[in-house]
């Protein structure tokens, strides 16, 4: 049977709202705070070159494969057992990476890490559907923030903290008592779980899913948004260096792309307020996107900030994606169902986009090729999103209903 989720007091609505957007800060801290220090990890652990690019790549091969196979275990879990547990994987992979003493082991540990990150990534759309239906897209523009924040962060303080308390393994080590507290109100609310065991009735297979236009068109368009945002955090420094532009001044313009990202999330509710159902901002993102590119293409040193800035208004179309998963399904298992088929499917799809931008660079010689390619994916932004803006609902698109409409 399905618990009733808790009652919706003020107190009880701050506590689950305060622990989603603490549970979306740890998703993205085994990344963010090992690219900064890899030089000085491989080094100490006798990496090869080949074993740091494995590492660079766990993300998002994690993010698919954990992401997938989620479903069936937080169906029986229940979404609030479920967070506890990611929180509890990304504490464990943090804490024992920091004190392994040789390179197999610390890739076991973050995988650790990055599978709880994976099976977060496909519960937040549904805790925001079963806590806050009415506020869709204000919790999912927090967490989606709370996302970006987190990658930031860890990116900006890892260095200084391993400055600070003798290496690379404090500054890595030290997250772990972030996601020990975001811990803390998970344990409280397992008292009262939601949606633990659903009936057999309740349920959407990924194979029903596979029949609906708007979960592919989902599918779609997270995966275009996804392989040029991980082509971004490969090349996008490097093109620019090539093009002429300082390291330092490129790296810096690669967190700019992050940071621009943070207060355009955050006016998501009110841009999507604005425009309702009308595929204004996947036409927005597609295009300033789409401008990013080309400029890198044409005039990669003349205003570089420019294009930094561009591409970071694109990045705008995650957090519009994910917020659009809670808004095209009427029920908490729908949407669980649709999280895992979008992120799950548009990871393991999106990984050919840093890839592919190496691959073309090395086959011609050049990043005309790739960033042609970026320019046109950028597009896939525009076309399915369209589709994904128009009100219809994933169980109206089966001719199917799930239990109680939420």
């Amino acid at each position: 049977m399905t618990s009733a989720p808790p009652a919706p007091t003020l107190v009880g609505r701050s506590l689950v709202g305060a622990a989603i957007v603490l549970l979306a800060v740890n998703l993205r801290i085994a990344v963010g705070s090992i690219g900064v220090v890899l030089e000085s990890v491989r080094h100490d652990l006798g990496m090869s070159t080949t074993v740091g690019g494995i590492l660079t790549t766990l993300p998002v091969v994690c993010f698919a494969v954990f992401g997938v196979g989620s479903a069936g275990a937080v169906r029986r879990l229940g979404l609030h057992r479920a967070a506890a547990l990611v929180l509890g994987m990304v504490l464990t992979g943090l804490a024992t990476r920091c004190v392994v003493q040789d390179g197999a082991m610390f890739l076991l540990c973050s995988v650790v890490a990055l599978a709880g990150a994976a099976v977060g990534n496909v519960i937040l759309p549904p805790l925001v559907k079963a806590h806050f239906p009415d506020r869709i897209p204000l919790v999912s523009s927090l967490y989606g923030a709370a996302l970006m924040a987190g990658a930031a962060t860890a990116s900006v303080a890892t260095v200084p903290l391993s400055d600070a308390f003798g290496g690379w393994r404090a500054g890595i080590g030290l997250w772990a008592i972030v996601a020990g507290l975001a811990l803390v109100p998970w344990l409280v609310l397992l008292r009262r779980d939601v949606h633990a065991g659903p009936a057999t009735s309740e349920r959407l297979p990924l194979r029903d899913i596979a029949r609906s236009r708007v979960a592919w068109a989902m599918v779609l368009v997270f995966t275009a948004q996804s392989a040029g945002a991980y082509a971004q955090f490969g090349w996008f420094a490097e093109i620019l260096t090539d093009g002429g532009v300082s390291n330092g001044y490129a790296g810096t313009l690669l967190g700019v792309i992050s940071a621009v990202g943070i207060p355009l999330t955050l006016a998501l509710p009110w841009l999507i307020g604005l425009v309702g159902d009308r595929p204004y901002l996947p036409w927005a993102f597609s295009a300033v996107t789409a401008a990013g590119w080309l400029g890198v293409l044409l005039a990669p040193s003349s205003v570089p900030w420019l294009w930094a800035l561009l591409l970071g208004l694109g990045g705008g179309a995650f957090t519009w994606t994910l917020t659009m998963i809670a808004r095209r399904s009427r029920t908490t298992a729908g949407t669980a169902a649709l999280s895992v088929a979008t992120q799950g499917v548009g990871y393991l799809i999106a990984g050919i986009g840093p890839f592919g931008v190496g691959a073309l660079h090395d086959v011609t010689g050049s990043w005309t090729v790739p960033l042609v390619a970026l320019i046109v994916l950028s597009a896939f932004i525009a076309v399915f999103g369209t589709i994904v803006a128009r009100p219809v609902m994933l169980e109206d698109s089966l001719g199917s209903r799930i239990g109680p409409r939420d």
